[in-house]
């Protein structure tokens, strides 16, 4: 049986995508802040972590210790700045859209680099989103600290399939698409079922070609 080592996966695209692997027959285990809040959600366990802490992220890798680690998806985030101007933006908010969309899923990922290389699968994927496209920018104005925060993952994450190339390890970047959850808001034009089921497709049939990649939930190549 796989297993999946999943953060933000009590509510939205998370929580979708915790369905769609537990109905696959994987094992999951969700990662989030409060265990006891979030109810079950259906995860085979649900443990502690506040992913900008290292102290934190440190107690989870002893609890899991030697696991395996088939898919570690790094999907918790935040969107702080959402129609803000950069006059809008204060310093602790670009600090804090950092530390939780750009150096957490880093951090996690080195933490459980050898639990994932121990893997069958060995892949890492991170829920980026076009908001971080340079290529795909067009004519936007707003949201500064959210919009660089995810171009920044994107490049650490490319950075990290090379680093982790002779171990066998995969990574990929994903765009969820615009999608109706409490971030994307109801007037988006996808469900979470839709989003959730195409990133897992992406991720299912990774090849090692396509490790350090940024895609959409559909497939499609998103320019950096």
């Amino acid at each position: 049986m796989p297993t999946l080592l999943l953060t933000g996966a009590s509510r939205g695209i998370g929580r979708e995508l915790l369905n769609q692997y537990k109905q696959d027959g994987w094992s999951v285990i969700a990662a989030c802040r409060d265990p006891g809040a979030v109810g079950d959600i259906g995860a085979d366990q649900v443990l502690p972590l506040e992913v900008t802490s290292e102290v934190s992220i440190k107690a989870l890798k002893k609890t899991l210790g030697d696991t395996p680690v088939d898919v570690l998806w790094n999907n918790a985030g935040v969107y702080l700045d959402k129609g803000m101007n950069l006059s809008e933006t204060a310093a602790d908010l670009w600090s804090e859209s950092f530390a939780v969309n750009t150096i957490a899923p880093l951090r996690i990922a080195h933490a459980f680099a050898a639990n994932v290389a121990g893997s069958g699968k060995k892949t890492m994927a991170f829920t980026s989103s076009r908001m971080g496209s340079i290529g795909d920018l067009g004519g936007a104005s707003s949201a500064y600290a959210y919009r660089s925060s995810k171009t920044a993952l994107n490049m650490a994450a490319a950075i990290l399939a090379n680093d982790l190339r002779d171990r066998g390890v995969k990574t990929v970047v994903l765009h969820p698409g615009w999608v109706r959850t409490d971030m994307g808001g109801p007037s988006a034009d996808i469900d979470t079922a839709t989003s959730a089921g195409g990133m897992k497709k992406v991720v299912d049939n990774l090849t090692d070609a396509q490790s350090g990649g940024f895609f959409n939930y559909d497939g499609k190549t998103w320019p950096w």
